[in-house]
């Protein structure tokens, strides 16, 4: 199947446009429209669009910047939202027939953000199963032959066929910085708790509400409105920063990670991640690795579990409300679902109390790290997205960020056979502005 020219389209690069009266929001959204209109059919990243609406709120964003008046940088952005994040005006099917048509009759939290910061809700992009393994129907538009990733799939489609400049996606295992990496979109999981996951059904300990956008400016420009207004999750600080995306800062160093996916990556993929390393030792960051760093080495080791033990964590986490859901439909459950669900429920309470503490103390080694680098470089994903809509591929590389609960980017800077993978950053527990600031860095110094 053919693809069209992946065309991203930044929002905040477009503001300075508004300002000068060279531009407006409502012609920005034509544009996005325009695309809709051409490949939808295609791509199939929206579950649900609200035309109407979007034109009205682009309209009163274009009377507030040719005043001068824009209630914030992401006045006017069109946005799209992941389909288990409720919305006022529409539904919020969670990828599932048990929930078709179903509204909440309320925004979650992060919505409400963006609506009062002037951003645009376009639509609800398609979702896996309860955000879970079984894929929608989202086509890459690299390539619509192959998975977007998931489970934020139509959010990565959207941005990355230039359909919306950002999309709200969740993460907890590797659903924002897979498909980012697929789609060759930036993708930005913050620390666990920085976005408010109020009215979100992403429920789960290491769960993350974050961006998919046109470049690291628009993420970051979306995801500090909401935490402005509204914060971060019950008990934790939330995402704080500048309110503008931080300044570039090259970092001193950083730990080179493989991961247990590194043994599947191709050696044409490792050969390109090794030039962009190259490049970055030349700018002057010092590159730390396993066989150099004790401190790496320990991280390295302690990595191996950590997909055993996301999957044990979230099993146990998902126990309640799969189980109601089972009771009230089984057959509107996926067979791999319903199969995931009988291999929790086989769990113990004290089965999660270890897999919990072996998290805690993956953690502690990863935090030991702080005294030695900035922060770490690795890979996206163990390679281009694969051909077929059957699966979201692996999460390998994608899953120790999530375990971690610190904050991850995934930049569109390597490619496989001519499609996109990510080059992936991880930074530390609640330094996500550090994290974004040492990523223009990298993509700066990566891009020439």
């Amino acid at each position: 199947m053919s693809s069209f020219p992946f065309t991203p389209r930044s929002y905040v690069a477009a503001t300075p446009d508004f300002g000068a009266a060279k531009d407006t929001p409502r012609a920005f959204l034509e544009r996005c429209l325009e695309a809709i209109d051409a490949h939808e059919k295609d791509v199939l990243a929206f579950v649900t669009l609200n035309i109407d609406a979007a034109r009205k709120t682009a309209d009163e964003s274009s009377a507030r910047w040719r005043d001068g008046k824009p209630l914030s940088p992401v006045d006017g952005m069109p946005i799209g939202v992941k389909d288990v994040i409720e919305t006022v005006d529409m539904p919020t099917g969670m990828g599932s027939p048990l929930f078709t048509g179903v509204n909440s009759g309320r925004d979650s939290a992060s919505v409400k953000a963006l609506r009062q910061a002037g951003a645009i809700i376009l639509g609800k992009t398609v979702t896996t199963e309860f955000a879970a393994t079984v894929p929608g129907p989202t086509r890459n538009p690299h390539d619509l032959a192959r998975t977007p990733g998931g489970s934020s799939s139509g959010s990565a489609a959207g941005v990355a066929a230039g359909f919306i400049s950002a999309g709200l996606g969740t993460q907890v295992v590797g659903s924002i910085v897979r498909p980012a990496s697929f789609c060759g979109v930036v993708g930005f999981k913050p620390s666990v708790g920085g976005i408010n996951r109020g009215g979100s059904h992403d429920f789960m300990s290491q769960s993350s509400q974050g961006a998919l956008g046109a470049s690291l400016a628009d993420v970051w420009q979306a995801l500090i409105e909401i935490a402005r207004r509204v914060g971060g999750d019950p008990g934790w600080p939330g995402l704080a920063g500048p309110q503008t995306l931080p300044a570039a800062r090259t970092p001193r160093a950083l730990a080179v990670l493989e991961t247990p996916g590194w043994g599947k990556a191709s050696d044409a993929l490792k050969a390109i991640f090794a030039a962009r390393l190259a490049a970055l030792e030349k700018a002057g960051v010092q590159l730390l690795t396993r066989r150099d760093t004790p401190a790496v080495e320990a991280l390295e080791n302690a990595l191996e579990q950590a997909l055993q033990l996301t999957r044990e964590i979230n099993g146990w986490e998902s126990i309640w409300p799969l189980n109601i859901y089972r009771d009230r439909d089984a057959s509107k459950l996926s067979p791999m679902l319903r199969e995931r669900l009988a291999e929790a429920e086989r769990m113990t309470p004290d089965d999660y109390r270890h897999a919990l503490a072996g998290r805690t103390a993956m953690r502690a080694t990863y935090a030991a790290l702080a005294a030695v680098c900035d922060g770490c470089v690795t890979l996206a994903a163990t390679g281009a997205a694969p051909v077929g809509l059957a699966s979201t591929g692996d999460p390998l590389f994608a899953t120790p960020g999530s375990a971690l609960g610190v904050p991850a980017l995934s930049l569109p800077l390597l490619t496989e056979a001519g499609l996109p993978v990510g080059l992936q950053l991880l930074g530390f527990e609640q330094r996500d502005a550090d994290l974004v600031a040492v990523a223009g860095a990298v993509e700066r110094i990566a891009r020439g």
